[in-house]
């Protein structure tokens, strides 16, 4: 089973940039989306029902902001829109399918921009692994996707000394997806193949920073400690350019 973790920067604009014929190529079994940027009502979901799949969407009430969303090819169970926790759920940061023996979760994690925003972005992520930490009681076999803003080690980043007073990267963040991998009992896909690969998911817009590869690996397929075995393949797709983030890939043997 491949699954597909996307911040898409607007899901409009990326279907404007051709990501329909990119996504019939790359055919993932289920993809998950972040910052869509869109309501239900804006959002072409024919064309992923062209490409047989089921598409489901947890957009933010507040118009052109956060949102995410699932696709697969596999009719789920069960979805659920949305933690149960309102500041969570009204900027549409996450969204659950849940198939018979796994769980996946797209989420997008809130950026900081000032220390306000960085309060805000620190009890989400909190908050976030207490969720996952009671819906494991349940659903052990859980396979968490999407942007959590953060870069977890020096090698996720392409100039650390620099910026180590960065939000994104700055050691309280870094100290949470450490928590994050520990209590909630998850493995980093990518890491777990690739234990000495630097590589990157995200580039700014300015200072040609894709052309020069000055990145950040923001993106993540967490997979349960369960499901570690399965994991047979890890990949970013750096090439794929329709969003200032790009895919990062899991499969499994599922």
């Amino acid at each position: 089973m491949k699954i597909i973790s996307y911040n898409v920067n607007g899901i409009r604009a990326a279907l404007s940039k051709n990501l329909t014929t990119w996504l019939a190529s790359a055919n993932p079994d289920i993809i998950c989306f972040q910052e869509s940027k869109a309501q239900l009502e804006q959002i072409n979901t024919q064309v992923f029902e062209d490409l047989n799949y089921h598409n489901f969407w947890h957009s933010a009430q507040k118009k052109g902001y956060s949102g995410v969303g699932i696709a697969t090819k596999h009719p789920p169970k069960n979805i659920e829109y949305g933690t149960g926790i309102d500041y969570i759920d009204f900027e549409g940061r996450v969204i659950r399918l849940d198939f018979d023996q796994f769980s996946v979760i797209s989420v997008y994690v809130p950026s900081a921009t000032n220390i306000l925003r960085l309060d805000l972005k620190m009890q989400f992520c909190f908050d976030f692994l207490n969720y996952l930490k009671e819906l494991r009681k349940t659903i052990p076999n859980l396979i968490v996707c999407g942007d959590f803003n953060i870069c977890h080690e020096a090698i996720d980043i392409h100039d650390p000394v620099r910026l180590s007073n960065v939000s994104g990267f700055l050691p309280m963040e870094r100290a949470y997806l450490s928590q994050f991998l520990k209590e909630g009992a998850f493995t980093d896909a990518f890491r777990y193949l690739h234990p000495t690969t630097q590589q990157y998911s995200w580039w700014s817009y300015r200072s040609n920073a894709r052309a020069n590869n000055k990145g950040w690996r923001l993106d993540y397929n967490m997979v349960s400690n369960s499901l570690r075995d399965k994991i047979k393949r890890a990949v970013i797709l750096s090439e794929v350019a329709h969003s200032d983030h790009c895919p990062v890939m899991v499969e499994m043997d599922l």
